[in-house]
């Protein structure tokens, strides 16, 4: 499945979903590499198979290349765990569990295989669909220090929260359908 099958596949109370896909692919805020991996990204954490395919096809079709592609896969696994994680220790009463150490390997943020703004900017855009506020504030930190801009970091929100719209209407309709 292509983007543009994606988007004629939602239905006509989603158009302005299909519109901002349509967008945000032709988005110039951000690189080629920085856009297709924050929606590669995107899609991977949220799993609704149509979607996944639509979007890797069209990053395929623009040149994303492997290493980026893979980076940004691992961007969502990892900010799969430590959103839900790092979540649950703001969302607790008890402090105690900030204070002990999380244990958990997150070897990849060490060394992503892309540059790390790209990275960052990808575990932004997860940390948006699963939404984790410290996550947030902690990459959105990381970003100001690379001397990502504001805008490129919205962009990168933008495409999350257009990324999770549609698949949420895809996997609503396959549920009718069903």
């Amino acid at each position: 499945m292509s983007l543009d099958a994606l988007r004629d596949g939602l239905p006509a109370y989603a158009k302005d979903i299909s519109l901002n896909l349509g967008s945000l692919a032709s988005e110039t805020v951000l690189t080629d590499q920085q856009k297709w991996g924050a929606f590669v990204a995107s899609a991977h954490a949220l799993g609704v198979p149509a979607v996944v395919q639509a979007i890797e096809a069209a990053a395929d079709a623009a040149g994303l290349s492997s290493e980026a592609k893979s980076a940004a896969k691992a961007a969502a696994a990892i900010m799969g765990m430590n959103n839900v994680y790092y979540r649950s220790l703001h969302l607790l009463s008890n402090g105690e569990y900030k204070t002990l150490p999380a244990r958990l390997r997150m070897n990849i943020l060490a060394n992503p295989g892309v540059d790390k703004a790209d990275f960052e900017l990808w575990s932004t855009a997860v940390s948006a669909v699963n939404g984790c506020g410290m996550c947030l504030d902690s990459h959105e930190a990381e970003l100001k220090k690379h001397g990502v801009p504001t805008q490129s970091i919205q962009a990168a929100l933008r495409i999350a929260a257009v990324v999770n719209a549609a698949s949420r209407v895809i996997a609503a309709e396959a549920a009718l359908a069903a």
